[in-house]
């Protein structure tokens, strides 16, 4: 299993050669709802797309191969106990020596979940992540994850979120607390919430010194905004997708992360524990 961030007893996997730098391509496109086929073959296209770019790993948008739709997730979803559905992005994963971040909806017989499915090169695909903070719509179907996870691409510690766990500060916190340098999302962001959007990833980036790469669903059926893109340590924005649907690809530098929490002391000047919180009777009134 991937590594845990709840769990510092479990090795990390690696699924690259040791490199000095890693290479993230950041994935923006339309998903069609409930046709997993050719969202996959899509996917497919976007790894390829990103190999050829030099990336070392491939980021996709929320609920990517199901679409981010009512029906399809109340619908039949994607299994794990038969992973077929998955081979045209597999044969690019291993014909490449990429790992690729897919995100879909599953079901899991018992409860069905928004995961984060991790591809390896000849490796069986893992549900690395579990989304563990669901919107209200959301909660009426699946069922939260009860803990982060992390993986390593040679020297590179990667997290997995989920959209909506980006917004609360202690998730990317307690990603930054096991290792992570790189704090991925996959979303899905409607009209009006561009602001939101960027200040959330930026804030995240720059509270932890970690670069944040996050990809989003454009189009069907909320006219999602798209916005993926990778903000550096320091919460700058260095790369977006421009065109409506395409990729986005940054190199991450270990020395930028190690000067930036160096001079921001934000991570190094954490506490692990604040105390109890005290509140004083009405002073006034």
């Amino acid at each position: 299993a991937a590594a845990r961030h709840d769990s510092a007893d479990a090795p990390p996997l690696r699924w690259q050669d040791e490199r000095v730098t890693c290479r993230i391509a950041t994935v923006q496109a339309e998903a069609r709802p409930a046709d997993v086929a050719h969202n996959v073959r899509r996917a497919a296209e976007f790894a390829d797309r990103a190999a050829r770019a030099g990336a070392s790993v491939v980021v996709f948008p929320e609920a990517f191969v199901t679409g981010y739709d009512a029906d399809a997730f109340t619908g039949p979803l994607p299994t794990l106990e038969d992973l077929r559905w998955l081979a045209p992005v597999q044969k690019v994963v291993d014909d490449a020596g990429l790992v690729a971040v897919v995100n879909t909806a599953l079901d899991r017989g018992d409860r069905r979940t928004l995961t984060d499915v991790v591809l390896a090169p000849h490796r069986v695909p893992v549900a690395a992540y579990d989304k563990q903070h669901l919107h209200a719509p959301e909660r009426d179907v699946f069922t939260a994850g009860d803990g982060g996870c992390s993986f390593d691409v040679g020297d590179t510690r990667i997290a997995l979120s989920v959209c909506y766990d980006a917004n609360f500060p202690e998730h990317a916190a307690s990603a930054a607390a096991s290792g992570a340098t790189v704090y991925v999302n996959s979303g899905a962001y409607c009209p009006g919430g561009e602001r939101r959007r960027d200040l959330h990833y930026a804030a995240r980036a720059l509270d932890n010194g970690v670069y944040v790469v996050f990809s989003g669903l454009v189009g069907a059926p909320h006219d999602f905004i798209g916005g993926s893109g990778v903000f550096d340590p320091l919460g700058r924005l260095v790369a977006r997708v421009d065109e409506r649907e395409g990729i986005a690809v940054v190199d991450i530098d270990p020395d930028l992360i190690a000067a930036t929490r160096d001079e921001q002391r934000m991570w190094r000047d954490r506490r692990d524990t604040l105390g109890p919180h005290r509140h004083l009777d009405a002073l006034v009134g």
